[in-house]
């Protein structure tokens, strides 16, 4: 009976912070049909979904019932003593504890005093909140139902060989299909993923473009929503290529990237928020993007169409535009004879015009016409139309 032990099957398994060893952790426990409990301020739930992991909100509420809880996160003031007195508290009696990611991340004061109550069963530690710790540790005087290491991490023969492997492959990957792995500071997508949603980052980034032209100067937000099965997937990296295209497009520094947007959007005060809608609509899967300041606001919308990425909708008119080549954005008077004026204009620049969509709204007296155009328009032609009665606004924008 000493050494007689507890099954995993059936076990609440709590994992603090799901990147990607977090992510393995849970895949080795889910084989032992161990149920997963994850917190991770950046999981959504799309990816909790796929993941087959219940999402908690809080450490609080993922410690809670839990009968072992694992850490994978970095140590930062807000992580420090994660797993304190309290939160052990929460614990199933005779749980267990699991840290091989960064030491202070347990008040190991508080587990010890846990430890001895019997409320925490055991715990294994590679790493500790002073290292090396002294012969004196608390943790050291436990005789049973520990197990240290040395900071082992994944020091292995065959990690020292691998990791130098993966690199190399990681690079050729991106070089080749843009696929993306293990990024620090941007949305990572695999090969798989990067084909079934190319489309839909393709619509991203003509969205994030039109809305630059379309809209406001220093607008207060954007906001990029989903409808249709799109919601369900992991739209980290389309988000972001919206907010890029942008950004992009509203500045000419050149200093934007799909790395560093959000920080040079935190600089300009513009909040983005990512949401999904439920409400029903003309196309069973829709992107949207809309930017607002103040009571105004200026939105645009694609799907893909067969396999055809689309621009469906530009300020609340519905439109079907391809997804690449130049053209001409007009919204004026809904009235007789606007289309014959831009016309005109084109017809004496000698612009060809390769395709045409029209829209209007009734109620609200205004039309939009998009022209796909052989080549951008001269900004002499531009101001032309710009300055024609009756034209709301005119913009030229290559997709």
């Amino acid at each position: 009976k000493a050494y007689q032990g507890i099954e995993l099957n059936g076990k609440t398994l709590a994992v603090i912070g799901m990147g990607r060893i977090g992510s393995e952790f849970t895949k080795r426990a889910q084989a032992f049909n161990m149920k997963v409990v994850a917190f991770d301020p950046f999981l959504t739930q799309s990816r909790a979904d796929e993941m087959k992991v219940s999402l908690a909100s809080t450490p609080d509420e993922a410690l809670t019932g839990a009968d072992v809880v694992t850490l994978h996160v970095p140590m930062t003031d807000e992580t420090r003593h994660i797993l304190n007195a309290e939160r052990l508290s929460l614990m199933n009696q005779g749980a267990l504890v699991i840290n091989c990611a960064r030491g202070g991340l347990i008040d190991e004061v508080a587990l010890k005093a846990a430890i001895d109550t019997g409320h925490i069963a055991g715990c294994g530690l590679d790493v500790f909140e002073d290292e090396p710790p002294s012969a004196e540790h608390p943790l050291f005087t436990l005789e049973k139902h520990i197990s240290f290491t040395p900071h082992l991490g994944a020091s292995t023969n065959e990690a020292q060989e691998n990791v130098g492997i993966q690199v190399a492959e990681q690079i050729r990957d991106f070089c080749a299909t843009g696929e993306i792995r293990n990024a620090i500071n941007m949305p990572s997508m695999d090969a798989a993923a990067l084909n079934e949603l190319g489309c839909y980052i393709d619509i991203a980034s003509g969205l994030g473009k039109l809305l630059a032209k379309i809209g406001p100067d220093n607008p207060d937000s954007l906001r990029i929503s989903y409808h249709g099965p799109i919601s369900k997937k992991d739209t980290a990296l389309i988000s972001r290529s919206v907010l890029t295209s942008f950004l992009e497009a509203a500045r000419s520094d050149g200093q934007v990237n799909i790395v560093n947007s959000p920080a040079i959007a935190k600089e300009m005060g513009l909040e983005t928020i990512e949401s999904t809608i439920n409400a029903a609509t003309e196309y069973s899967e829709l992107v949207i993007a809309e930017l607002k300041k103040g009571e105004v606001s200026y939105r645009v919308s694609g799907t893909v169409i067969g396999k055809s990425p689309r621009i469906v909708e530009i300020d609340k008119l519905y439109v079907d535009i391809n997804i690449r080549g130049h053209f001409l954005v007009v919204k004026n008077d809904d009235r007789p004879g606007m289309v014959g004026v831009i016309g005109t204009e084109l017809g004496n620049a000698k612009a060809n015009i390769a395709n045409l969509s029209l829209a209007r709204n009734s109620s609200e007296g205004s039309a939009l016409t998009v022209i796909e155009l052989d080549a951008p328009l001269e900004i002499s032609v531009m101001s032309k139309i710009r300055d024609t009665e009756g034209v709301i606004y005119a913009t030229g924008v290559t997709l």
